[in-house]
């Protein structure tokens, strides 16, 4: 699905502001991640005064490059960028330089560096911490010599990339073993449950599963209840659902790497307008990822409800 939402925000009191666009190219707004991001750029734009243009490619690269020709063409003075994937972005970035259109990326990666500034979560980390936390909880049942199934996010994104590394580093360190991988292409329930169930089948001693993403966790959790395999297979995600709070605190979720999309989309539109008004801004800007479990959900409820969910936007 391809569509256009336009969100005009203006300031009654200033004509000038009215007239400061910026255009939001993302990959595909449906998924909550993306939602939550371009809310935090509608958020922090009402405060500095810009009409916001957001634009979502349905996953689509080639209409990625067409909603990029069309915001340029409206006279957008800045694009923020969340890419299809990190070449993807390559050919973007050329055409708003060609333009003179300042872009800053946020999240996913570019294959060039032609941007005012990326701000990427701490991809590495955040699932350096989950792989020592899905160890942890593996090892309190007595199941460190069983292995662990990967459903990946595209790996020509840089910070699927990043996800992978980071995690498999923290598993190397515990003697935990690595089942496989599979990466995703359409993020659909079916891909998530196809992947998790071929990881259960060819893999006996599997005894818990990574989701790199967040949103189609049920595909997941059905294939382990299919195969009759509940309470026997973990569960452990990359990003956040409103649902993970629950399901954190009764574990039937071990944990997630939760990044912080609305304080993202926020420090987005931040930066470019810094640089719009002539200011340095860091090259490359990151956002730590927050290993939730049991153990501190609580502690951290009032960034999740904020910065993860976006839920205090209206305040």
């Amino acid at each position: 699905m391809t569509w256009t939402l336009v969100i005009q925000v203006t300031t009654a009191s200033d004509a000038m502001a009215a007239e400061k666009r910026l255009a939001y190219l993302v990959s595909d707004v449906d998924i909550p991640f993306w939602s939550i991001l371009a809310e935090g750029i509608r958020h922090r734009s009402e405060d500095l005064g810009y009409t916001i243009t957001v634009h979502s490619a349905g996953n689509q690269a080639r209409e990625e490059l067409r909603l990029t020709v069309e915001a340029i063409r409206a006279g957008v003075e800045g694009i923020i960028l969340s890419p299809t994937n990190s070449s993807a972005a390559v050919t973007v970035l050329d055409l708003a330089g060609e333009a003179g259109v300042p872009v800053v990326i946020a999240d996913i990666g570019a294959g060039a560096d032609s941007y005012v500034s990326y701000i990427e979560s701490d991809n590495d980390q955040g699932a350096y911490d989950l792989g020592h936390m899905l160890a942890d909880a593996m090892a309190e049942r007595g199941w460190s010599s069983g292995t662990v199934g990967i459903v990946a996010i595209p790996q020509k994104r840089a910070n699927g990339k990043a996800r992978t590394e980071g995690f498999l580093r923290a598993l190397g360190e515990r003697g935990v073993r690595a089942a496989g991988i599979y990466q995703q292409s359409d993020f659909s329930y079916r891909e998530t449950y196809d992947y998790a169930r071929a990881l259960i089948d060819q893999h006996p001693e599997l005894r818990a599963i990574w989701l790199q993403g967040s949103s189609r966790y049920r595909g997941a959790l059905d294939a382990i209840a299919d195969a009759g395999r509940k309470g026997e297979i973990l569960l452990i995600s990359f990003d956040a659902e409103p649902e993970f709070i629950e399901m954190i605190a009764s574990g039937q979720l071990v944990g997630a790497g939760m990044q912080q999309p609305f304080l993202m989309g926020e420090k987005a539109v931040e930066t470019m307008d810094l640089h719009l008004r002539g200011a340095e801004v860091g090259k490359v800007q990151r956002l730590s990822v927050l290993a939730v479990s049991r153990d501190n959900l609580d502690h951290l409820m009032p960034v999740i409800q904020r910065n993860v969910l976006g839920q205090e936007s209206a305040r």
